[in-house]
């Protein structure tokens, strides 16, 4: 009997946490979950989690040898191509096998009114000089960059506070987590008197009811295009995911029977 399959899953996304949840109990895997480290409170996951950075590629081959991983899924977000890089150097450099979820991105309507940057900052200075009341959907990190444009009004939701230094003087935080309901998001931006929307192209569900509702609306929305982000074998879902996983340990229990 093969033994279970090691498997490290780069994680902070929903396709990972509903990894994780497929993979709970399963005699065939043993799997670890991996998190950045951005929220303080991240959700309770039903298999082993550790928390905080790797140390760079060096680190993460450490760790993938140490723990005799053998299989990586990076299920992280649509713009962690940092992490991503790494983990193919990592994985290439480790002799491990490497799959990427990758989330389908957002793409144009009929009613869609997109104006595509390539940066936070260029997204600041897409907004003009006129002043607007701007609602910024795009997580703590990238706060800063609309300093550069002190003249908007901005109301910014977020999963936790971000650091106060160097943010927009005009700005209001709204802590809250998704997924959103459309006809929730067309009455905060209309309660709001929101006149433009600052978002990533995350993709998925989960936050698309402010691009629905944007629609709606008619309100501008300034996107901010997705990074090149390195991969390894492409699957689409968790679901995909787990039957790349199924192969794998099919190959590791037939090199075991066979005494390879």
């Amino acid at each position: 009997m093969a033994t279970a399959l090691r498997i490290l899953i780069l994680g902070g996304t929903t396709e990972a946490s509903a990894l994780a949840r497929l993979l709970a109990g399963d005699a065939r895997f043993e799997a670890t979950l991996s998190l950045a480290g951005r929220t303080s409170t991240p959700k309770p996951q039903p298999i082993a989690t550790r928390i905080g950075g790797f140390g760079g590629v060096d680190g993460l081959v450490h760790f993938l040898r140490g723990q005799a991983i053998e299989a990586v899924i990076d299920a992280t977000h649509p713009y962690a191509d940092q992490m991503s890089a790494h983990a193919v150097a990592a994985c290439s450099r480790a002799g491990v096998t490497l799959a990427s979820l990758v989330r389908t991105p957002w793409t144009r309507h009929a009613g869609d009114r997109w104006q595509a940057v390539s940066t936070a900052t260029a997204a600041a200075l897409a907004l003009g000089s006129r002043p607007s009341r701007v609602f910024l959907g795009l997580g703590r990190q990238e706060l800063a960059a609309f300093a550069a444009a002190p003249q908007h009004h901005y109301l910014a939701r977020v999963i936790e506070p971000p650091s106060p230094a160097g943010l927009p003087p005009d700005l209001r935080i709204l802590q809250a987590r998704g997924p959103f309901d459309r006809d929730a998001e067309e009455r905060l931006l209309k309660n709001e008197r929101i006149e433009i929307l600052v978002s990533k192209n995350a993709g998925g569900t989960a936050t698309y009811a402010k691009i629905e509702a944007a629609r709606a609306l008619g309100l501008p929305v300034i996107m901010i295009e997705r990074p090149h982000k390195p991969r390894g074998h492409i699957v689409g879902s968790a679901a995909e995911a787990v039957a790349w996983l199924e192969r794998h340990f099919h190959d590791a229990a037939s090199r075991s029977l066979r005494g390879v």
